[in-house]
């Protein structure tokens, strides 16, 4: 029986910025249409991995592979690669001075070289997709937090990456706006989107999640299924990261 190639794999990435050394010989591989969950205490190296993962930040050691693609030589295009994987941050980071429609075809106009029509269309279906539609024509500043992440997604997706990466995507939001965030990410999953994501929301981890890895300083310090990492850990760093979640009700 063969297994098929992930879409993502890591290979002992490490990264380091001066001295400091904040990824340490790190392993992740991602299948199609899983979802990987991405926890543990800040400075874990958490956003430093999806950073080096889209090319933002180049690794010291190490390989990612995209669909068996080594996307960390030095010969490829980082722009390539980067249409690719579609990546959201804890900032919203839309365009303030273009509308809500104008952010999300910005990508099909002028990295696919999509015309303004079929782009339009395109974005509309997938506004109405996340219950934005009726937001088309504002601008960011108009719109709640949790719209305008629901945006940043939306605008994501417009690139019809092959991965999609979420750095904490609710982190900003006020408590009674991060639900409609997490379900948009709950409906991507149904619909079979590739994503690995960094999160504090360990119910929604446990949910969504088809694993789970808890990095401390660095490394990958356990790794499996939510019910596995999240309800029994076998680590006493996981144990005593997640001690704060169980006291509060939050896992």
């Amino acid at each position: 029986m063969t297994t098929a190639r992930p879409v993502l794999s890591c290979q002992q990435v490490v990264k380091r910025f001066g001295p400091l050394e904040v990824l340490r010989g790190v392993d992740l591989d991602v299948a199609e249409h899983e979802v990987v969950v991405l926890i543990g205490a800040s400075g874990s190296g958490k956003s430093t991995l999806l950073r080096c993962i889209n090319l933002l930040e180049t690794v010291d050691d190490g390989v990612i592979m995209l669909d068996g693609q080594d996307i960390t030589d030095p010969r490829v295009d980082p722009d390539l690669v980067r249409r690719r994987i579609g990546v959201v941050f804890q900032a919203y980071n839309l365009f303030p001075h273009r509308t809500v429609l104008d952010n999300v075809t910005l990508a099909p106009r002028f990295v696919h070289k999509t015309d303004r029509p079929a782009a339009e269309q395109a974005a509309m279906a997938l506004l109405e997709r996340i219950g934005l539609v009726d937001k088309a024509h504002e601008y960011p500043d108009r719109l709640s937090g949790g719209q305008q992440q629901r945006a940043a997604i939306a605008r994501a997706l417009a690139y019809r990456p092959r991965l999609l990466l979420l750095d904490e995507v609710t982190s900003a939001l006020d408590p009674e706006l991060v639900g409609e965030v997490l379900a948009l990410i709950r409906d991507l999953k149904t619909q079979g989107m590739t994503i690995v994501m960094a999160t504090h929301e360990m119910a929604f981890a446990r949910e969504v999640g088809d694993r789970v890895l808890f990095l401390d300083a660095g490394t990958v310090l356990e790794s499996g299924p939510p019910g596995q990492v999240l309800a029994k850990p076998t680590q006493p760093r996981t144990r005593q990261f997640l001690a704060r979640f169980i006291e509060g009700g939050r896992l």
